[in-house]
């Protein structure tokens, strides 16, 4: 009996050796690398896509990307991401050619956008928002505005500050978070008229998901409604002081959720930031101003389908 115990025992310390040593090589490392695709692909630009391209681009990129000081799309450190990720900077994603995307190919930042691999072949981690589902058309959109001479994107030479990933992320970065896969068949815009599927298009794509779901390392990115505690709130975003901002539960629960706002309620809301005459958001959520009523109605009627959940989140309230 104690031969066996001492077998086990043996065993047991061998497993946890090997896993230090794993971890040591892994906190060693960088992020992980990936082959690179060679995609086919001509941004088809006119003043119509370069417009929706930066009326997305506002809501999907410059929250992380937009530097005060250069007062365009030049990066910044990201107070606001989660300790446990580490260090983090997001890029200048400009169009000066030394240190930003001025000499990549429209093919290579579509491939950027949609698998979340650089033209390096480096994985980028699960901070900077990938868009595996979004529609061709808005994908060409974002891509026409980041060409465009638009002052947010005009080369401005700012090098970039390297990031320094956390062991966390670089675990998650090889266990849970990896590239997603081009698509293989065209994704189309809904259709305008019908509000339901045109506010789900917009709260996956433009990742109000993301935070208004359980945690961020449980969120499914290609099956958004398979994230854990979907739209149910409860997620822990920082805001610029490094506060934990609960996030509110957004699903039809008339006791915790929206069930019982109206569709001007959320509409007053996302645009504004105004709820019976007080400050309805806090920073990271922002007014989405450059929302139609119209699409901001529609995601309301989006999420007044989905389960509710009933999780009552305490707003985060500083003064």
């Amino acid at each position: 009996m104690k031969k066996l115990l001492k077998i086990i025992g043996i065993g047991l310390l061998a497993i946890v050796v090997l896993i230090g040593l794993g971890l040591l090589y892994i906190g060693m490392s960088d992020i992980p690398s990936y082959e690179v695709a060679t995609i086919d692909y001509q941004v088809e630009s006119t003043p119509e896509s370069i417009e929706r391209g930066k009326k997305l681009a506002t809501m999907l990129c410059a929250n992380c990307h937009m530097n005060k000081e250069t007062r365009s799309l030049t990066g910044v450190r990201m107070l606001d991401a989660p300790p446990e990720f580490g260090d983090i900077y997001s890029a200048n994603i400009t169009q000066d050619k030394t240190y930003c995307i001025g000499e990549w190919t429209d093919g290579e930042l579509v491939y950027l956008l949609r698998t979340g691999i650089k033209r390096d072949g480096q994985y980028s981690p699960p901070y900077m928002a990938k868009l595996p589902t979004i529609a061709d058309e808005d994908i060409n959109a974002i891509i026409a505005f980041l060409r465009s001479d638009d002052p947010m994107v005009a080369a401005k030479a700012v090098p970039d500050t390297p990031s320094n990933p956390s062991l966390l992320t670089k675990v998650l970065c090889r266990v849970a978070f990896k590239p997603f896969p081009m698509p293989t068949a065209k994704i189309e815009l809904p259709n305008s008229t019908n509000t339901v599927a045109l506010g789900k298009y917009l709260a996956h794509n433009l990742d109000c998901f993301s935070c208004h779901s359980a945690d961020f390392k449980t969120n499914d990115f290609l099956n958004p409604e398979l994230s854990k505690g979907y739209f149910g709130g409860g997620n822990k975003p920082l805001d610029l002081e490094g506060r934990v901002m609960l996030t509110s539960n957004l699903t039809p629960d008339k006791e915790t959720g929206i069930g019982n706002w109206t569709q001007n309620d959320f509409i007053r809301a996302v645009k504004y930031g105004l709820k019976d005459g007080e400050h309805a958001l806090s920073y990271p959520m922002t007014p989405y101003t450059q929302l139609t009523d119209n699409e901001a109605a529609a995601i309301f009627d989006y999420l007044q389908t989905i389960p509710p959940i009933h999780n009552k989140v305490e707003r985060s309230v500083y003064e």
